[in-house]
């Protein structure tokens, strides 16, 4: 299969990319956080053409992409906290775990057979494409499973070029993580996935607190695999000093110790911004991906605000896998 790479912009674009959704296809769309690998949710064989592209495990959940909150309602339970939530973070990088309608399209690949269902509505075309659908969009990160998630669309090319049809180029992502992921209950949010919003504001929006799941609790939202967002090569996060020969992913202005010995470095943020390391971080990570380079060491980074997505997310790039 050929992939077209068409800008998002392009005045045919939005059209074709939803003749496609309608007729199973996949299609590559940006979004605010990463690039999403988009098909009809409500779609048995599309939502498993998203698995056999991507190789990525069924038990773990999709994203289903919706363009406001009278969609959701079709397919969710709709509470007054998850209203509340979408008031305020949506459209935008909030995704909400929460109980399937009864009746509702989604198919259940798009949940791994779930009594719950994942919801987000995006900024920009996304939202616009599930719109002119008329069905919600099962969006995962647009890369090989368990491989750096992409933030523009070269790397999606790269990465699923000859799976899909068509890419929209949008450009860069906005925020350059993933969603948040919670899942809202009557006194509590469950902070299944840090991303995009933060801890502060979920519990300056709702006046409830955020609390992290429990240890054992079963996979019920995408992100919660162990290893994810992983390079080829071994990471080391929180280095203080380089070994020679490694390739670095600096933060902010202090060098590490034989830093001069590092084969290659990428600082995420020279001046210690945490919203452009977010940004930056799988651009770093996709540039480090590849076979020749076996070691990776990662400069400690503060776990506040974006620093807990940016940590979650190098946490399971240096898991081990199997």
């Amino acid at each position: 299969m050929k992939t077209e790479l068409l800008s998002a912009d392009a005045p045919d674009a939005a059209r074709r990319a939803v003749a496609l959704l309608a007729a199973g296809e996949l299609v590559g769309i940006p979004t605010e956080t990463v690039y999403g690998l988009a098909a009809d949710a409500t779609d048995g064989a599309a939502v498993a053409r998203i698995f056999e592209a991507k190789g990525r495990p069924r038990f773990n959940p999709l994203i289903c992409h919706v363009p406001d909150l009278a969609m959701a309602a079709t397919l969710a339970e709709i509470g007054p906290v998850a209203a509340m939530l979408a008031e305020a973070f949506w459209p935008g990088p909030l995704t909400m775990v929460l109980a399937l309608k009864e009746g509702s399209p989604v198919h259940p690949l798009a949940t791994a057979g779930l009594a719950t269902v994942a919801i987000r509505a995006p900024q920009g075309i996304a939202g616009r494409l599930a719109a002119a659908l008329g069905r919600p969009l099962a969006a995962p990160s647009a890369n090989p499973s368990g491989r750096v998630s992409p933030t523009n669309a070269n790397q999606v090319l790269r990465g699923l070029g000859g799976r899909l049809p068509l890419i929209l180029d949008g450009g860069p992502c906005e925020v350059g993580v993933e969603s948040t992921i919670v899942m809202p209950e009557a006194d509590r949010l469950v902070l299944l996935r840090a991303g995009g919003v933060g801890r502060a504001e979920l519990a300056r929006a709702t006046g409830l607190p955020v609390v992290d799941p429990a240890g054992d609790a079963a996979i019920n939202a995408p992100g919660q695999l162990t290893s994810h967002y992983a390079p080829a090569g071994r990471v080391r996060l929180d280095a203080t000093e380089v070994v020679p020969g490694e390739y670095l992913i600096a933060f902010g202005p202090a060098p590490l110790a034989g830093q001069d010995q590092a084969a290659a470095i990428v600082n995420l943020s020279p001046s210690g911004d945490l919203r452009e390391a977010a940004a930056g971080l799988f651009r770093a990570l996709a540039g480090f991906d590849a076979p020749e380079i076996t070691a990776i060491a990662v400069a400690p980074i503060p776990h506040a605000g974006l620093g807990e997505a940016i940590n979650d997310r190098l946490r399971r790039a240096a898991a081990p896998r199997g």
